[in-house]
């Protein structure tokens, strides 16, 4: 007969519980998170009578109900409990092989991702080492610092204008630093709303090939063009520089169907080169086995009719109302305020005469009933004290108008 050794309890103190109970227990990685600050002012901009200009919100009055209606009763039919059931890592046959065929390459290089945030954040995960030089525009994407930090990599900023990357500039910084990646966002960039020059995009391509540089090209509004001519990706440049062979391309492609179609179904997708592809799929697989099965069917039954019809749609409103809040900028801002003006996307960016900070201005803004961005979260390495971004997409004209007034008070105010 065996005995079973009595359960053995420390009889020394408990430790003691204090405020830093849990915060002394957090990983360096997780104390290295902060919080979105543009989701912070989203809950100022919940009270309904406040005028948001901060969330790039879609339009919802937009949203094609109807049509995503439909093709949740045509899933339903076609293809019973599947559509509600666990699916592969990688994501549903038919989206991916859709997308690969837009930039001519096998389904094998396609990811499905539940938004392209996870997309980022899985991408840090698996590239980025703690101490490596990671290159970002300044000012450059707030979710994609956040999604990156706590990798624990190097930021070195990379100057821009109105063409977007300066790439003398960052020639200058390839020689001098040796860099692992280059986040860039070519088409309207949040946060500025500026467009990569056809120039610069091609010479970005070639110094990055020939640094040994992986670039990450983040293009969620890129279909949402409406004025001026479509450029092509980085992706389609560094492919046609490898031959068409996507294992030798250099850029990582990541966009999404938020910005297109609707941003509740979180469906987005990465397209690299097989061996990134593969980790991609192992670090999926630790953070949420797979992208909804429901939604990724959905996404497919509306690609043909819908997703076409609908960024016309979008294009057209949100050229409207960025045309709209340019001119009502022009009339109602301090003289001395400068400010972009997007070829398409959903922002742009605002540099108020020196001396003024946005953040500070915010809560007086809040009270005249209208919210923003402030700029500096968007600079890796801190600065931009007098900028902020601002968002046309889900803005009526009326609310444009009165918001934008009360923005041009409080910056005159401010000014005295």
């Amino acid at each position: 007969m065996t005995t079973t050794e009595p359960l053995q309890v420390s009889s020394g103190p408990a430790p003691a519980w204090d405020d830093t109970f849990w915060t002394s227990r957090l990983s360096g990685r997780a104390r290295s998170m902060t919080a979105s600050a543009i989701r912070e002012i989203l809950k100022i901009t919940q009270q309904p009578d406040v005028i948001s200009f901060a969330g790039g919100l879609p339009a919802p009055e937009l949203f094609p109900m109807d049509a995503v209606k439909a093709a949740f009763d045509s899933v339903m039919t076609h293809y019973g409990p599947a559509a509600l059931q666990y699916s592969t890592t990688e994501g549903h046959p038919p989206l991916r092989e859709w997308i690969a065929r837009q930039s001519g390459i096998p389904a094998r290089n396609v990811q499905i991702m539940t938004g392209s945030q996870q997309g980022l954040d899985l991408l840090g995960k698996v590239l980025i080492s703690e101490g490596d030089v990671v290159l970002v525009e300044s000012p450059t994407y707030l979710g994609a610092l956040q999604s990156f930090q706590p990798y624990l990599p190097r930021y070195v900023q990379v100057p821009t204008d109105n063409e977007g990357i300066d790439v003398d500039a960052l020639e200058a910084v390839l020689k001098a630093t040796p860099a692992k990646l280059l986040y860039a966002v070519p088409n309207f960039q949040n946060p500025t709303g500026r467009t990569l020059s056809l120039e610069r995009r091609q010479r970005l391509v070639e110094l990055t090939r020939r640094h040994g540089v992986t670039v990450i090209e983040d293009d969620p509004y890129g279909k949402l063009r409406f004025t001026g001519s479509e450029l092509p990706s980085l992706y389609q440049l560094a492919l046609e520089q490898a031959g068409g062979d996507p294992d030798r391309v250099h850029v990582i492609y990541s966009s999404s169907f938020s910005k297109t179609l609707v941003p509740g179904l979180r469906d987005a997708w990465v397209q690299a080169a097989t061996p990134v592809i593969q980790k991609l799929i192992q670090a999926k697989q630790g953070a949420d086995l797979h992208t909804p099965t429901l939604n990724q069917m959905l996404v497919s039954e509306l690609l043909e009719d819908t997703l076409p019809r609908q960024i016309e749609i979008v294009k057209k409103v949100y050229g409207e109302r960025a045309q709209h809040m340019l001119s009502q900028i022009a009339e109602h801002f301090p003289k001395g305020a400068d400010y972009t003006t997007p070829e398409g996307g959903m922002f742009l960016w605002v540099t108020l005469p020196e001396g003024l900070n946005t953040v500070t201005l915010l809560s007086e803004a809040v009270e005249r009933k209208v919210a923003y961005v402030p700029g500096s979260p968007f600079f890796a390495l801190g600065g931009g004290e007098n900028t902020l971004r601002l968002s046309y997409s889900s803005a009526a004209p009326e609310q444009i108008e009165r918001g934008i007034k009360a923005l041009g008070e409080t910056f005159q105010a401010a000014l005295g």
